[in-house]
């Protein structure tokens, strides 16, 4: 006997009941459709039939689990992803603040990455340290400037990056961010030893309410 993925849900912040076998079917739909694939050619990478699929996107058939796995093994995503719950009461993200000596740090990231990285807003008021305190460590730094201008000192080279472009730079380089001028807020992406760097030094103040 088949095993039916049919199962309902409840969104808390409408308590309205969401159906999960309607959604996969969209997630079915639009995954298909994000690739340009035609239900032939899902079917074909699927080893079913293409009115089956047709079918089972269009809630004409049951979807049952001996179905699903070959579908979501042909779209490159896994079966938890394709039936997990609509349902996230983690959306909105509380970051932490640190500060010290001119510059405070927003982390942004709820966990740590599968890649090891870290999203932070940083704002400073300083401009980049002299090349005798430049931070040396594996990987490499990405930022881009949300306001202001920035001094990105690598080596012994000064280079200003303003509002609305990015830099990229490997971090085994000497390296500092400031400001120029009055003060700048960056959005950055760092490796762990970056974060490590440019964060896990400073004082922890608490969560932004």
């Amino acid at each position: 006997m088949q095993q039916d993925a049919h199962n309902h849900d409840s969104d808390p912040t409408t308590g309205a009941e969401v159906d999960i076998d309607a959604l996969i079917r969209r997630r079915i739909r639009a995954l298909r459709l994000a690739k340009g694939w035609s239900l032939d050619t899902l079917a074909e990478r699927s080893f079913l039939s293409p009115s089956n699929l047709s079918r089972i996107e269009t809630g004409q058939r049951r979807i049952a689990l001996d179905q699903l796995v070959p579908i979501a093994r042909a779209l490159d995503t896994t079966l938890d992803q394709l039936v997990e719950s609509p349902n996230d009461d983690d959306v909105v993200i509380r970051p932490h603040v640190h500060e010290q000596r001119g510059t405070t740090v927003w982390t942004l990231a709820r966990e740590r990455s599968p890649h090891e990285m870290t999203v932070a807003k940083m704002r400073m008021t300083k401009p980049a340290p002299p090349t005798g305190d430049l931070a040396v460590h594996p990987g490499r730094d990405w930022f881009t400037v949300l306001s202001g201008t920035a001094e990105l000192r690598l080596g012994e080279r000064l280079i200003l990056v303003e509002a609305g472009s990015a830099a990229e730079f490997s971090t085994m380089i000497p390296h500092a961010i400031g400001a120029h001028g009055a003060a700048v807020e960056i959005l950055a992406i760092l490796s762990h030893d970056g974060e490590r760097a440019h964060i896990a030094h400073t004082v922890d103040t608490g969560d932004v309410e």
